[in-house]
Formats: C-alpha cells, structure tokens, sequence
C-alpha cells in the first residue's frame, strides 16, 4: 500500500484564501489585493507590510473561530471518501507550535477515518519557546527521518523541489504563488494515478 504525504494549508483547506478575504482585506480596507494576484507566499511583500505584521495576522486568524473551522477543499474531502481507502496517509504540516494542537484537532474532525500520522515541522514565531532549533528544520528532513513516502503534495514549490531530491514523487496543488498547472480536480487525478501505477 503507498504512503502519501499531505500537507494542509492551501491542500487540504484553503487558509490564504480564507484569511485574506475574512480577515485581512476586512480590517484593512485599503488593500485591493485579490487572492489571483498572490504570486508570492508569503505574501507581505504584495502587502505592503513586514513580514512579522503578515505572521501575526495569519497566526492571529489561524486560533481565531474561524481559522478553527475552515472548510475542507470539497474536491479533495471527495476524493478521501472515494479513494482514501486505498492507501496511507501522512499529514505533514508547517505551522507554528501554539496552532499545532488545532491544527490537529481540525485535520483528524475532517480526515480522521483516513490519516494514519499527523507530523508538525514547527513554524519559528518570535513567541517564548519557539526560538528552540527545529528538529526537523524542513519537511524534506521530516521525509528523511520517516522514510515512508511515496508521493508528496504541497502547494510549496520549494517544498516540493526538495522533496522530489528526495526522489519522491511530488505534486504541486495549483496555487497562484506556484507554477501549477490545473486545477484541485487534475491534481486529484494525478494521485489517483500514481496508486494506479
């Protein structure tokens, strides 16, 4: 049975998305940046701001009600219920230590029946505590240590690009900031392919 590597924001959900149209573009007013035009992630140089200031918003939204309850990409939740069955599923997250927990809690409500590991390559925050080396400091190194992987999906083209040195399988879900072509559907077929192979 092969083993896929998920990763969550911008995979499994839609948290850019969500946070710049419910959280940031609301409390500033004057930015008419639309989520099209993200050709970078992170984006705080399309911003305008630091990059601390697009941190502590997205932070801020990720334990707010409504980061702790974004809605599943519907294509992907259906390809679960179809196909999820057919493999293992690992999901691997970059985020901060303090979001981990909700993280967690949000992936196993909405993908539970299907994953078999949930791993945190923690995202360094100024907080207390968080300053501590990362081990490990990349998912690749997660990928490295774990030895199981047989595809890889990552909105994260330098994510990607190391993954695949690897030589797993990777593949990219179709972002503005990445290269991608298609859309969430030409993806999921992708992996359906490759558990056909």
């Amino acid at each position: 049975m092969k083993t896929i590597i998920w990763d969550v924001d911008d995979v499994l959900n839609n948290l850019t998305r969500t946070w710049l149209d419910d959280a940031w573009r609301p409390a500033h007013p004057q930015c008419k940046l639309r989520y099209s035009q993200l050709r970078e992630n992170p984006p705080h140089r399309l911003l305008g701001v630091r990059k601390q200031v697009y941190l502590d918003s997205l932070d801020a939204f990720r334990l707010s009600a409504a980061g702790r309850e974004l809605t599943p990409v519907p294509e992907v939740l259906a390809w679960f219920a179809q196909h999820g069955h057919r493999a293992r599923h690992v999901v691997l997250t970059a985020t901060p230590r303090v979001a981990a927990p909700w993280v967690s809690r949000w992936v196993f409500t909405h993908f539970g029946r299907f994953v078999h590991t949930f791993g945190v390559v923690p995202s360094l925050r100024r907080r207390r505590g968080d300053a501590v080396r990362r081990v490990p400091d990349t998912k690749a190194d997660y990928l490295r240590w774990f030895g199981h992987a047989d595809l890889f999906i990552d909105d994260n083209p330098h994510n990607i690009a190391q993954v695949a040195h690897l030589g797993v399988s990777c593949v990219t879900m179709p972002r503005p900031w990445n290269r991608a072509r298609g859309g969430v559907r030409e993806l999921l077929r992708r992996v359906t392919d490759a558990l056909d192979a």
